[in-house]
């Protein structure tokens, strides 16, 4: 495919046949080259035998084997001694493992300057979002869970003229792997540290992930504004990490300021492209390109919609792309902002839709010219890590005496499904473990509800995750249960209670506070917003609601929003007027009466 400037653009079709090739297993010339175990059918063809011959040597050795049993790499050394051919075993290049190891080797005269991409990392509350939200004049957190990053967001600004591409990756605990890969994609890391809170945990993983991915670091120093902070006491922490500032010798940079107040936000950019200017960083505008997949959601309009980072090449509208085992040609090309766009260049993050299926938060992305091949790129991948992940669990023995609670996770993105079976896959005590069975992006389907049968497993799913009628009647005559949540910690508190017990939680719900409406606005894109006082105890953040209308309940539900002078809040206490909408309901009258609760786990009797 040209390019926009009338270009034809560098194809990635050869230079992966030739990686492909390059890793195949082969006998050549008296040498037997492989990569790991082979059948015994797939060995006898490789060596040109038949398999007869071979099954006859190991039956006169008293061994029975067929000709789909495994040959280990002993075993194949063993069996190539016997034929009189050499043997060397290499490393495998299959379409497993080929885009995490692909060398794409341009021209450098064909390379132009390309944007950073800088990844934002830190402890859970140390205020990442909120500087990125700073750096973007945003309101990223605002629409967090409980102020906690539960996405990988990307972003890209300019600065002086200047592009710079962000990764905010989730600094809860549950996101390890996520920010891991985060590192891998980044050029550079920036790592904020509270200044009266000093290095914690996340901090010194956000290090170790920086170290791994052999990137530059850079600090920011968070929260200076607070009283309580020092910062000797910070720099002599992180140098046990080998995290040591120029002023005292060392070679990362340290930005002190506050992302609250805006403060020390411009030095950190201009640090930034400083590092920037000493990487060197290019890639070439004219070939077909690579990237990496950020994040992906199927999306009910628009089907697999997709947060990509372009690292080479340009990327166009109806160019093909192989995404692990996924595979598409581009139908839609947006911007971060939500815009269309004709291309995107090295450095950028953009959304795409059109791939077939979502891809992992993680893989990477190349546009192949040959629709054909690529296909079957993306389905040998599919294939073999099907196979893999068959072999994991046959190696994963249980205790015939260790009981099991299965689980399916349904949620709205995948990096977010990746995350929650990663953590509530290591709940486990003597007795009991927690088997993740499926954790899938998307809406719960009616297949969801029959694995749930068959392996009689609870379903959970996170950031409401939508059911349809016909699928939650399913569910209801199967008495399969399907808990909702949007904060992480619950379904870890929830299942940590019942392997303890092995009985099922009970909740119970808890009056919390009560509230008239004063007064109704109505928004187009929301609904009606009931102006309320409380008055008395408190209301808070997605708890349930109970409308009371002359003394008889008209509604019960939860709700969606909670604010204060136009800002989002967590609780409300009494005596203070705020706003709310509640979820699927707009019927609600002047002097209506609103009960908040909250659910509680009951306490064993």
């Amino acid at each position: 495919m040209a390019s926009k400037n009338g270009k034809k653009r560098i194809s990635n079709v050869d230079v992966i046949k030739q990686q492909l090739s390059a890793g195949e297993t082969k006998l050549d010339d008296g040498i037997f080259i492989f990569h790991g175990p082979l059948t015994v059918s797939e060995f006898a063809e490789k060596i040109k035998k038949t398999p007869a011959m071979i099954l006859t040597h190991y039956f006169k050795k008293g061994v029975v084997k067929t000709i789909n049993t495994s040959l280990s790499e002993e075993e194949i050394a063993e069996l190539c001694l016997e034929y009189n051919l050499d043997f060397k075993k290499s490393e495998n290049v299959n379409a497993q493992n080929l885009f995490d190891n692909l060398e794409i080797i341009d021209n450098p005269n064909d390379l132009v300057k390309r944007a950073p991409i800088v990844t934002i990392m830190g402890h859970v509350d140390h205020g990442k979002t909120t500087l990125i939200d700073c750096i973007r004049k945003s309101h990223v957190q605002e629409t967090e869970f409980g102020g906690i990053t539960q996405h990988t967001g990307a972003y890209q600004i300019t600065h002086n003229n200047e592009k710079i591409t962000f990764l905010d990756t989730p600094g809860h605990e549950a996101f390890t792997e996520m920010r891991s890969r985060g590192a891998k994609v980044t050029d550079i890391v920036i790592i904020v540290v509270a200044a009266d809170d000093g290095v914690k945990p996340q901090t010194v993983e956000a290090i170790d992930h920086a170290k791994a991915a052999n990137v530059p670091i850079i600090v920011f120093v968070n929260k200076m504004d607070k009283e309580h902070k020092d910062i000797e006491k910070l720099k002599s922490q992180l140098t046990e990490h080998d995290i040591v500032c120029e002023e005292w010798g060392g070679n990362v940079p340290f930005v002190y300021g506050s992302a609250l107040l805006k403060q020390g936000v411009d030095e950190l950019l201009e640090t930034i492209e400083l590092q920037a200017e000493i990487l060197e960083l290019r890639a070439n505008l004219n070939r077909d390109p690579i990237g990496t997949i950020i994040e992906s959601k199927i999306d009910k309009g628009m089907g697999v919609v997709s947060t990509i980072i372009v690292q080479n090449g340009t990327l166009l509208p109806r160019d093909f792309i192989v995404a692990g085992g996924q595979y598409g040609k581009i139908r839609n090309l947006y911007s971060m902002e939500g815009k269309v766009i004709e291309k995107a260049l090295p450095g950028t993050p953009c959304i795409i839709t059109g791939l077939n299926s979502n891809p992992q938060a993680g893989d990477r992305f190349v546009v192949i010219s040959d629709e054909k091949f690529a296909k079957k790129l993306a389905d040998d991948k599919a294939y073999l890590d099907k196979q893999k992940e068959l072999n994991e669990k046959n190696i994963s023995i249980i205790d015939e005496n260790t009981k099991s609670i299965n689980v399916i996770i349904k949620t709205d993105v995948h990096g977010t499904a990746e995350a929650i079976k990663n953590t509530v896959a290591k709940i486990k005590n003597d007795e009991v473990v927690v088997n993740v069975i499926r954790s899938t992006a998307g809406e719960i389907t009616k297949a969801d509800i029959l694995l749930a049968e068959a392996s009689k497993a609870r379903i959970y799913a996170f950031n409401n995750t939508s059911i349809n009628a016909d699928v939650k009647s399913l569910a209801d005559s199967k008495n399969i249960k399907i808990l909702n949540h949007n904060v992480i910690y619950k379904i870890v508190e929830e299942l940590e209670r019942l392997i303890k017990t092995l009985k099922e939680p009970v909740y119970e719900e808890k009056l919390i506070g009560e509230a008239l409406i004063l007064q109704i606005f109505f928004y187009s894109k929301v609904g009606s917003i009931a102006g309320c006082k409380m008055l008395s105890g408190q209301a808070k953040e997605l708890c349930k609601v109970e409308v009371v209308r002359r003394d008889k309940t008209i509604f019960k539900g939860t709700i969606d929003s909670l604010k204060r002078e136009k800002n989002d809040v967590k609780v409300v206490e009494k005596g203070f007027e705020f706003g709310t909408h509640i979820k699927d309901f707009d019927k609600i009258e002047v002097d209506d009466i609103l009960k908040f609760y909250e659910d509680v786990l009951k306490e064993d009797e």
